[in-house]
């Protein structure tokens, strides 16, 4: 079997946290600073003529050292300190080719590996073998100068990256015609705009030509159709036999466009399995978390209450992922409804911005009633979910006599994943609409 192209070892990266005391020490004046300034040579002196008191302390009571070396004193500002790893234990390997993807919630540690991968920061231990040419697009506009114009800074960032002149001047017009910043080239990039600056930022980074290229979640800067069009030109280079580093909360992008991927928690890698079970595994940690936030949650109005204590999702294939065109149950627990004569649910599906987009009520789509009981089981069967891929969220409304007596917003969320329900290998995005409908096309001339 060949070397890995990327081969990471027991990889740590550990940051010190700094914490203000709780009796306001930190903010000082500055005839404060003065005097310390002049008392510190002091308590050095003291410290190496009695080097007992140091031991004591250091050992006795767990104080730390300010940076030149002498115990902190309560009066110093320093504070307490603490070690906090980013990064601890992370292991794996990349082969020559693959697309990984690397998710994770905010502040698990992706952004810090890739910068290790990168060779923007050192690791604290462990260590990283990197076969190949890296090029990174970490930050929006990293290696630009803002005097200067856009062609110039294609090539200072293309030098910066590694490229040749003559290669940046071979590829420089498939460059610009790639970020479609031709109108503004001779513009200095201080006057650009985020979104101008990323596609420029990545036309250069992704027309390297390298053995590696790392991209973090820069490309959300960009509009819909230049974030398609970065998309496709990873899988360009994926095609390539070249490898990719894909950092997204986009989980469509990460299963769309990468064959294996990994998951990050608290600084701690998974195991590196294909881009659908880390998805899967992912969004099923988060629910677990999360979708019975609203448990307990007593509802009541027009004289009547209940309880909805509890909801869950289940799938067809009975995982905690959901694809278009896959049936999906929707099932609400609700207890202490014994007066509820002639009860009504509702579901209603909103977008991340909480615009409806369906509605789904039990006195619409059937002559079901809900007995009044201590504890019933609402079950909402959809044959096939025809959403386009994104994240959606669920709304639950109930209703006596036509009259509303509760709802509980947002209490459970879940993400549609792509699936080739058409067997093209596409299917529309939310830029397109919410609904993924089969239709026959003729054509007649």
């Amino acid at each position: 079997m060949p070397s890995p192209i990327i081969s990471v070892e027991n990889l740590g990266k550990r940051y010190t946290l700094r914490h203000q005391g709780g009796n306001g020490a930190g903010y000082r004046r500055f005839s404060e600073e003065l005097v310390d300034l002049v008392k510190r040579p002091f308590r050095r002196l003291f410290s190496a003529r009695r080097p007992w008191v140091n031991g004591a302390r250091g050992e006795g009571q767990g104080a730390s050292a300010d940076g030149d070396g002498s115990p902190l004193q309560p009066g110093d500002g320093q504070g307490v300190r603490e070690d906090f790893w980013a990064l601890k234990g992370v292991s794996f390997e990349v082969q020559q080719g693959d697309v990984l993807g690397i998710i994770g919630r905010n502040g698990a540690g992706k952004s810090t590996l890739l910068k290790v991968l990168s060779r923007i920061t050192e690791p604290s231990e462990g260590r990283v073998r990197l076969r190949g040419r890296v090029a990174s697009l970490l930050e929006v506009g990293t290696g630009f100068h803002p005097e200067l114009t856009g062609r110039e800074n294609v090539y200072l960032n293309g030098a910066v990256l590694g490229m040749s002149r003559a290669e940046i001047r071979r590829k420089f017009d498939e460059i610009v015609a790639f970020a479609e910043v031709e109108k503004f080239l001779d513009t200095p990039v201080k006057h650009y705009s985020s979104g101008m600056y990323v596609r420029l930022a990545f036309a250069v980074a992704a027309h390297l030509e390298p053995e590696i290229l790392i991209v973090d979640e820069v490309l959300a800067v960009g509009d819909v159709e230049f974030q398609k069009k970065c998309l496709g030109k990873m899988k360009q280079v994926a095609n390539g036999g070249r490898t990719v580093l894909f950092v997204s909360h986009n989980l469509n992008a990460v299963v769309s466009l990468c064959n294996m991927a990994l998951t990050l928690t608290e600084g701690v890698a998974g195991a590196v399995v294909s881009a659908e079970a880390a998805v899967s595994e992912y969004l099923a940690r988060i629910r677990s978390v999360t979708e019975f936030g609203c448990l307990g949650v007593r509802l009541q109005g027009g004289g009547s209450s209940l309880v909805l204590s509890g909801m869950e999702l289940q799938t067809r294939n009975g995982d905690s992922s959901i694809r278009v065109g896959d049936s999906l149950d929707i099932i609400l627990q609700i207890r202490d409804h014994q007066d509820c004569l002639g009860l009504e649910c509702g579901i209603v599906i909103c977008d991340e911005y909480g615009q409806r987009i369906a509605a789904l009520q039990s006195a619409y789509n059937s002559a079901m009633e809900i007995p009044p009981s201590a504890a019933t089981e609402v079950i909402c069967h959809i044959p096939s979910v025809p959403l386009v891929p994104g994240r959606y969220f669920v709304d639950v409304i109930f209703a006596l006599d036509g009259g509303i007596v509760g709802t509980a917003d947002r209490v459970l969320s879940f993400d549609v994943l792509f699936s080739d329900v058409f067997g093209t290998g596409r299917t529309p995005s939310k830029g397109q609409g919410y609904l993924v409908l089969p239709a026959g096309w003729t054509a007649h001339s």
